[in-house]
């Protein structure tokens, strides 16, 4: 992953309401995240592909970015 992949990623992570991502399941959370990310930028399978686990290697933090920012 590339670091301007990577940058939007999560640019859209911080973007994101806490509240919608805090109500999402796991599958739902990152399929929103990219469906943004490829809205954006045009991603290969592949790139779907290493994004996706490193999102699933970076959920808890994702949720507790969500819950920081609905309680700020």
């Amino acid at each position: 992953m590339n670091t301007t992949i990577m940058r939007q990623l999560w640019s859209i992570i911080n973007e994101s309401s806490g509240k919608t991502l805090s109500g999402l399941n796991d599958s739902d959370l990152i399929n929103q995240i990219l469906s943004k990310l490829n809205s954006k930028q045009s991603l290969s399978s592949e790139d779907c592909c290493v994004i996706n686990a490193y999102l699933r290697s970076k959920i808890l933090l994702i949720r507790e970015m969500a819950e920081y920012s609905m309680g700020h």
